[in-house]
């Protein structure tokens, strides 16, 4: 399965689950920047979760199917559109040869994921196809997709995805009558994002504590797959000692020396050495993700054991999904 970029919108690349195994020597983790979105997709068309999928930001992009294509999208960045047709997220999709299909905007989100049967095919860097742009490597050649790039998937897909590809051949239909409910996935209030309050929490005043817990902050501007700069109240500090470089992942929250917030996403540093208020539940930092520039949004306590839980309980969802749809096609 192979197809071209005729416009590649804002930032496309190929991304997957990320590169954890290098945290060590100082390379970010990277990969989608909402790892649900991701999963979807690739489930839909039978796929493992840590295949590649294409990130596309936004809308305005644009792709044609050189080949017979089995693919599936996921995301609130954009629909997907084929014939003037706006195509159903999260179930598999086929595209005739020559087929041009298009992004088109969704004012929801920023992030849409494009998976194909097989994974798409870029060479592995340490273990991982995700794209870092800072450093240059990994996904298509290090870089963000252009027009003309060709993508390819890998030649071994799984028995779902080629029961999946032969029965809507068969049919002689685009799309079947089911589709994976994302929303139900999904906080109900997205609004809201559930933290567990960090190593640092101590060295802010009671009322910068009370502040971060009750009051709203919005998405800024400069925020971008490394990290997600809040506007808002800015916090005080009543501990003046500097924090020495430390542990940081994706979802951590610091505070700056100015006393704002900083949500660090997929492509962060390593290590950091700013205080560490809170960190966002698993659970949430997917619709977290997905919040633009000017988005509001307010914080949550919940305890590290709720979270825990909370993020057994969705991984359970997700291992149904896959059970369901393998024993749809595989058994029929």
């Amino acid at each position: 399965m192979k197809i071209s970029i005729i416009k590649p919108g804002m930032l496309s690349t190929v991304q997957d689950l990320g590169r954890y195994r290098y945290l060590s020597q100082a390379v970010p983790v990277s990969g989608a920047m909402d790892q649900l979105a991701h999963r979807l997709a690739n489930k839909a068309v039978g796929n493992d979760d840590g295949l590649a999928t294409i990130e596309f930001s936004y809308a305005e992009a644009s792709f044609k199917a050189e080949t017979d294509v089995l693919a599936a999208y996921s995301g609130d960045g954009a629909f997907l559109v084929f014939n003037d047709e706006l195509m159903p997220a999260e179930k598999p999709l086929f595209f005739r040869a020559g087929s041009i299909v298009k992004f088109i905007a969704n004012p929801v989100g920023v992030w849409t994921y494009l998976a194909v049967a097989g994974g798409w095919n870029v060479p592995d860097v340490m273990e991982s196809k995700s794209t870092y742009l800072t450093a240059g490597f990994g996904g298509l050649s290090g870089r963000a997709l252009r027009k003309g790039d060709v993508l390819m998937n890998n030649q071994s897909v799984s028995q779902v995805s080629e029961q999946i590809f032969d029965q809507l051949i068969k049919k002689g239909i685009i799309y079947p009558n089911w589709r994976i409910s994302r929303e139900s996935l999904l906080p109900q209030d997205r609004q809201t994002v559930r933290v567990v309050l960090g190593n640092e929490i101590n060295w802010f005043d009671a009322t910068s504590i009370i502040s971060f817990l009750t009051k709203n902050y919005s998405i800024d501007r400069r925020s971008n797959r490394m990290g997600y700069h809040l506007s808002g109240t800015p916090l005080v500090r009543k501990v003046k000692k500097e924090l020495l470089s430390t542990a940081v992942t994706p979802g951590v929250i610091q505070v700056t020396g100015s006393g704002d917030l900083v949500v660090l996403m997929a492509d962060c540093q390593t290590t950091g050495g700013y205080p560490r208020i809170a960190h966002i539940a698993a659970v949430d930092l997917p619709s977290c993700a997905q919040l633009k520039p000017g988005d509001v949004i307010r914080f949550s306590e919940i305890s590290a054991d709720e979270a825990e839980e909370l993020y057994f309980e969705r991984e359970h969802d997700l291992s149904l999904i896959t059970t369901a749809i393998s024993l749809k096609y595989i058994k029929i």
